[in-house]
């Protein structure tokens, strides 16, 4: 077995020039080499011969990573990821389907860098849809076939035109290429020169405060604590009757707990009014209950504040002659 070439590394974009130098040293296969290293890998592992075929493809994954080098990403990046597609197709080849490797490579290639530059080129997450990265990675090229490129906004047409040739909606194709022309920015910097505040302070929270979330919790409990008290006034029928008309989501029938107690509908009515007032009443008094005895420990306090007020303005012993 002959000892496999090390794999060239880029360790930044200033060294890519003598990356594309040692990828030319990696020798190109013909369609029978080619297929003979595949059956190796396929039937029996053997990485020696998956090396050759990643290798022997380096220039094609440098070639098709190039073409999107107007992303604003580091080529070093795309060529890396291709590379990783390009294994990815090694992995998965079938050599006896007919066709060569660099067919099938391509489509795993340019997979691995479009998956990256999606991921990579905003903060935000982009191409969510196969509509939105058919956008993405074609609406440069049509608005150049349009000489549209320096436009802000596209015209009614224009959108048509792209809408119509990459079958998607002329809404999708507005809000894409505004998205391509406004960069992130970020929420903490600051509006003015001075540095006066920052873009964050000029958002709006729709949602309740936290001391508005915690009073509703509170309000909430308390409701509830005083509505389960009142239950214990009613009797088994009563409580239930009143859990089926009023406390749920689809209230049970006036019929169907007429034949539940084998009494008449209008029966079962005055049941559920009888609970409902025992309710209100027990549920009033509670409260007026909670009313009294919180002014009640507001008026101790009260007292003691005036205690305590007295005895410090009073005169320490043997002072009074």
């Amino acid at each position: 077995m002959t000892k496999m070439q090390i794999l060239p590394i880029m360790v930044s974009e200033s060294n890519i020039s003598r990356y594309f130098q040692q990828i030319r040293t990696f020798p190109m296969l013909d369609a029978e080499q080619e297929y003979m290293l595949a059956r190796r890998w396929r039937e029996h592992g053997d990485i020696e011969a998956a090396h050759q075929l990643v290798t022997s493809h380096l220039r094609l994954v440098a070639k098709i990573a190039r073409r999107y080098g107007g992303y604003g990403l580091p080529i070093s990046d795309l060529i890396s990821e291709g590379n990783v597609g390009m294994m990815q197709a090694v992995k998965r080849f079938e050599p006896d389907r007919g066709f060569r490797l660099a067919t099938y490579a391509v489509w795993w290639i340019r997979a691995a860098i479009q998956e990256y530059i999606l991921h990579s080129w905003s903060l935000v997450k982009i191409g969510t849809t196969a509509a939105q990265k058919k956008l993405f990675f074609n609406l440069r090229k049509l608005k150049g076939q349009l000489q549209a490129i320096d436009e802000g906004d596209l015209s009614p047409e224009n959108v048509e035109k792209i809408a119509t040739d990459l079958n998607v909606s002329e809404e999708d194709v507005i809000n894409m290429n505004r998205r391509l022309a406004a960069p992130d920015h970020s929420l903490n910097a600051p509006r003015t020169i001075d540095g006066d505040g920052e873009w964050q302070d000029w958002l709006v929270d729709e949602t309740d405060s936290q001391e508005i979330v915690l009073a509703k919790q509170q309000e909430l409990s308390k409701r509830r604590k005083l509505l389960s008290h009142a239950m214990k006034n009613l009797n088994v029928r009563e409580r239930h009757i009143l859990k089926e008309r009023r406390l749920k989501d689809e209230p049970t029938t006036l019929e169907a707990l007429s034949k539940e107690y084998g009494v008449t509908r209008e029966r079962v009515r005055q049941i559920e009014v009888r609970a409902l007032e025992k309710i209100q009443r027990a549920i009033k008094h509670q409260a007026i209950e909670q009313a009294n005895r919180h002014d009640g420990d507001a008026v101790g306090a009260v007292r003691s504040i005036q205690r305590e007020s007295l005895a410090a303005s009073s005169p320490p012993n043997g002072e009074l002659k």
